[in-house]
């Protein structure tokens, strides 16, 4: 599945959306707003040449289908700035799923997909406000009452409910999770699901996202729009970033996943020129049609929260009040210029658990400090999983015995709790003078080293290769204040956000530091040509 953060794109080879586009583009046009009534462009360009090319990569995405014809996408998340029209989008879909061509219907004579409309459409859109249809709703009845699509006969729109012609319907519909049982839906839409944070309406999300394995036929889905959700809350939409991430490092599988999140680079947001820079990449197509110069100035209002301004007009995750690290200082520390390579001089620190938490080796290379994950063992997500899952231990056994033949190991940080006997056995196989306990229970060793790992994080004496699971390991830690320092912990003692990568890293950048203490660090001999 794409993932639009680094600003690239492949196109799936079969796609319904490319017909989509068009449909909307004929039989759509803008909601409430400065546009309201005029033509939607995005594959078409307008008098000026443009098209919004970003969101028309979006619905050819989320319409991508398999040579069978069978959907490929079974939920869609659309991450984006505040402003940036994600609700008109998921008002245009929304009309496209009740009457456009959107499920497969043939190939045509050039080996192209050609859509049909679903039989009796069922679409819900789902907002946070009681008795307010949203803005989705708000841009798919304006099309039904006063658009193109007010001409189809027998088509009944209001204010609570759109009545299609072949009897199916559009709802909109608040939190009450219960009333929504029972329901066959074909499409949903979940708008700002950042604001999702609730009890009652993550019941109504878990209850109608159940209600879409019911008409199999008709290939239901849905669609999720958000702003950059604020960590800890636990919003609907911090929950879906975190099962894309798992199926990103490929911890769970792929049940149909589409994210497409893009977020503004980390800038000095004081400095004129980054942050219109961050501003015009985050908005992307749509910067040209954008007041960025206004958003500047709410950005620059004493009463506007920096971390605030952040998640809404750069779409950024800002850490919360608890959390360990910051993360622009960690993403400042990724280096993929210098890869590691096989003999380089390394520390490791491991972490390891038995059945519940993550077990983790954690390279760390001696001459630049830069992290790199060895090997990591998580408890796989989902109901098939048996709750008697363990760490395979003769395959970390296997794991670490490979490593140390591929790199110079000099040092070894391991915290031996449930692992003394395998800990001993390394110390026996690879050197006593290399293979150490250091027990994490230990709170004054273990905050000194957290705090020359953060310290060393933050002023760039540490690197890293970029590795997703020790980043998100990194900032699932939260601080926890005792007398010898700052430690860290999980955000609750059940939570599934795991932190052990973190200490492994921690223990392999301490074991690094006590190993060139130690005078194990060789220099490189520089080639002399001509000799």
């Amino acid at each position: 599945m794409p993932y639009l953060e680094d600003g690239t794109w492949k196109p799936p080879k079969y796609s319904l959306g490319w017909g989509l586009c068009l449909w909307i583009e004929e039989w759509c046009v803008h909601g409430p707003g400065d546009v309201q009534g005029e033509p939607v462009h995005l594959l078409t360009p307008d008098e000026n040449g443009w098209r919004d090319v970003e969101f028309a990569r979006f619905i050819v995405d989320a319409y991508e289908i398999d040579r069978t014809g069978k959907r490929v996408v079974n939920q869609a998340f659309l991450s984006r700035p505040k402003g940036r029209a994600k609700s008109e989008l998921a008002g245009f879909i929304g009309c496209g799923e009740a009457l456009g061509p959107v499920r497969f219907d043939y190939w045509d004579d050039d080996g192209n997909p050609v859509g049909k409309p679903v039989k009796v459409a069922y679409l819900r859109i789902m907002a946070t406000e009681e008795n307010q249809a949203g803005n989705v709703y708000d841009v798919i009845r304006h099309n039904f009452e006063h658009g193109p699509l007010s001409e189809v006969p027998g088509i009944d729109a209001g204010l609570t409910r759109i009545i299609l012609p072949d009897g199916g319907e559009i709802t909109p519909s608040t939190a009450t999770a219960a009333s929504k049982d029972g329901g066959k839906e074909t499409w949903v839409c979940y708008d700002e699901t950042h604001l999702w944070t609730t009890p009652e309406l993550k019941r109504t999300y878990n209850t109608v996202r159940r209600n879409l394995v019911k008409r199999k036929a008709a290939e239901p889905w849905s669609l999720e729009t958000s702003t950059m959700y604020a960590p800890g809350e636990r919003s609907v939409a911090e929950t879906t970033h975190e099962y894309f991430r798992q199926v990103s490092e490929g911890l769970i599988k792929d049940q149909g996943v589409l994210m497409d999140h893009r977020e503004g680079p980390w800038v000095n947001i004081n400095d004129d020129k980054e942050l219109k820079e961050a501003l015009t990449y985050v908005y992307g197509s749509f910067a040209k049609v954008m007041d960025l110069d206004r958003i500047v100035q709410e950005i620059r209002n004493p009463a506007t929260d920096e971390e605030d301004a952040r998640r809404y007009f750069l779409n950024q995750v800002v850490a919360g009040s608890d959390q360990w690290m910051d993360l622009s200082a960690w993403k400042a520390r990724r280096d993929d210029d210098d890869p590691i390579m096989p003999r380089d001089q390394i520390a490791i620190g491991f972490d390891g658990s038995i059945r519940d938490d993550s077990t983790a080796l954690v390279g760390c290379r001696l001459r630049d400090g830069k992290l790199f994950l060895i090997g990591i063992w998580e408890k796989p997500e989902g109901a098939e999983q048996a709750d008697g899952w363990e760490v395979d231990v003769l395959e970390v056994d296997a794991v670490m015995a490979d490593a140390c033949k591929t790199y110079r190991v000099e040092w070894v940080y391991a915290d031996p709790m449930f692992w003394q006997d395998i800990v001993g056995r390394w110390a026996a196989e690879f050197g006593e003078k290399k293979v150490f306990e250091f027990w994490t229970n230990k709170e004054t060793r273990m905050a000194q080293a957290l705090e020359r790992f953060h310290t060393a994080t933050v002023t760039g004496q540490l690197l890293h290769d970029g590795n997703g699971t020790i980043g998100r390991h990194v900032m699932n830690a939260r601080k926890r204040i005792a007398r010898s320092g700052v430690l860290i912990r999980k955000e609750t003692p059940r939570s599934k956000k795991k932190i052990d990568a973190c200490v492994a890293a921690v223990l392999a950048y301490e074991a690094r530091g006590d190993a060139i203490a130690d005078g194990r660090l060789k220099k490189r001999r520089a080639r002399v040509h001509g000799f």
